[in-house]
């Protein structure tokens, strides 16, 4: 059995085998002694009626203009509910970010220049 110190508290869910009963709710425990971390700075998502496929890959030179082939490290499948799940947990999660650190901006250009993002803003007016 994996050392307590260890083991992180996951989430409650109910035990579908008790699902015509009273609800029961099950304790999973999470052991990431051994997990390996890795860094993606790029993701492709597919799927089909069944599955939500992610593709996690580094891209060296997110800024290039000129074509290249970048290799996938890591493919996550998920089943739908899984993934609607996935979604709903990183959208709490940016939110609180942005809450606590301000908006997140996708658009490279306005990272970039913080004054065209200003520009921007007063054009919107």
């Amino acid at each position: 059995m994996a050392d307590e110190s260890k083991v992180k508290e996951g989430e409650i869910m109910e035990s579908p085998s008790q699902a015509q009963d009273a609800p029961h709710q099950i304790k999973i425990s999470l052991d990431d002694q051994n997990v390996e971390a890795y860094y993606s700075n790029f993701c492709r998502v597919t799927g089909t009626p069944e599955e939500i496929i992610i593709d996690f890959a580094l891209n060296p030179n997110p800024f290039s203009r000129q074509d290249q082939t970048i290799k996938v490290d890591k493919r996550l499948v998920l089943n739908q509910f899984t993934a609607k799940r996935l979604f709903a947990a990183l959208q709490q999660t940016i939110l609180r970010h942005e809450q606590n650190f301000g908006v997140i901006e996708l658009n490279v250009q306005r990272r970039l220049s913080p004054g065209a993002a200003a520009g921007a803003n007063k054009a919107k007016k």
